[in-house]
């Protein structure tokens, strides 16, 4: 018998994540220039990094051959300052996705189950059936987390409830009332861990103070990224808040050095620029009405979002997705997340936009 026979079947069954489609492959397979292409698939920051990571970036450089802080000291020191926390209840990752699969190492196994909305997240599915846990999943209400239901959902063995806020792919936001209610009626026992990779594009009123309800709820857990309004997604780093004695608990999981050196000193350096933020949700306020506007225009039925991203309603989303590529254009289909009709197109700039929408309903007539 090989070797590989001897894998669980959990591992075994594992279908593994799809990611966007890289510029590079598509040049690659339609004979397409590079420099053609615009990729808005993966929600990234079409403005790039903040000027202050690059150059944070480049006086690091020198270093590259020494190992990085593995604590990550002068990040969590900054974080801390910035959000108010100590610097004990922080743990950094290697993107938020690394938290993510720490929290579901930490916290579930093959006698345990995760609890997850409908059209939520794919790594929450992933990192619960990769730790032989049971995944449930709870149905959505108009396209994003039920949280009644989601309660209906939790079982005697759940020890972790995971909720996106902003959602994604869908976009869709749950109100700061309506969470703070659903973590007072979750037993203790259950992990809740508040996904907030796109919190820089929310409005201040309409952020929950999710740092705040850490010293009032111990089973809860908050992460964010750099990856997103940072445009830092090509170093990941995010990071998660938790209590201490659960930060404790993750850092004992985290691989040594998981957050290489340029990643710590970009993140560092993008977390004290303010006005690249506020640009960034300028940006992004901007294009999310362009694409409501346009697909409107279009007669197409769309997600309202609160993230850097819009899902639009196309009909056969996969042959829309096909004949884009042709064009140049790359978004994000969403069948995997039972929206088999939708595509989901991250938020460009003013003129990407516009090309995509161009682009859009010539093969909408087509």
């Amino acid at each position: 018998m090989p070797i590989s026979d001897h894998v669980s079947a959990n591992i075994r069954a594992i279908a593994p994540y799809q990611p966007g489609k890289p510029i590079s492959e598509l040049a690659r397979e339609m004979g397409l220039a590079a420099d053609e292409i615009i990729k808005l698939a993966s929600n990234e920051n079409p403005l790039g990094p903040s000027p202050r990571a690059l150059a944070a970036i480049e006086r690091c450089l020198g270093e590259i051959a020494l190992y990085p802080d593995g604590n990550g000291f002068a990040l969590k020191a900054a974080l801390a300052r910035h959000l108010g926390v100590d610097m004990a209840q922080i743990v950094l990752g290697n993107g938020s996705n690394d938290v993510l699969e720490l929290i579901a190492r930490l916290l579930l196994g093959p006698d345990r189950s995760a609890v997850y909305a409908q059209h939520a997240f794919a790594v929450y599915p992933l990192a619960t059936q990769a730790c032989g846990a049971r995944g449930i999943e709870a149905p959505a209400s108009d396209h994003g987390h039920d949280l009644e239901a989601m309660l209906r959902a939790i079982a005697p063995d759940t020890r972790l409830v995971f909720i996106a806020n902003p959602n994604n792919p869908t976009g869709t936001l749950l109100q700061p009332d309506a969470l703070y209610a659903f973590l007072r009626r979750v037993s203790p026992e259950v992990a809740v861990v508040l996904d907030e990779a796109y919190v820089e594009y929310l409005d201040p009123g309409e952020r929950a103070p999710s740092i705040e309800w850490l010293s009032e709820f111990p089973n809860l857990i908050v992460t964010r990224t750099f990856s997103k309004a940072y445009g830092l997604a090509g170093l990941r780093v995010g990071y998660a808040l938790a209590n201490a004695e659960l930060a404790d608990l993750m850092n004992r999981l985290r691989q040594p050095f998981n957050v290489n050196s340029l990643a710590l000193a970009a993140a560092e350096a993008a977390l004290d620029d303010a006005d690249f933020i506020a640009e960034a949700k300028r940006v992004n306020d901007a294009g999310l009405a362009q694409l409501a506007e346009g697909f409107c225009r279009l007669g197409l039925d769309f997600i309202p979002s609160a993230g850097n991203f819009v899902c639009v309603r196309v009909g056969p989303a996969q042959a829309v997705f096909q004949a884009l590529l042709r064009k140049g254009i790359i978004v994000r289909p969403v069948a995997n997340y039972g929206l088999p009709e939708h595509l989901r197109v991250s938020v460009g700039t003013e003129a990407q936009n516009a090309r995509f929408l161009t682009a859009l309903a010539e093969v909408m007539k087509a």
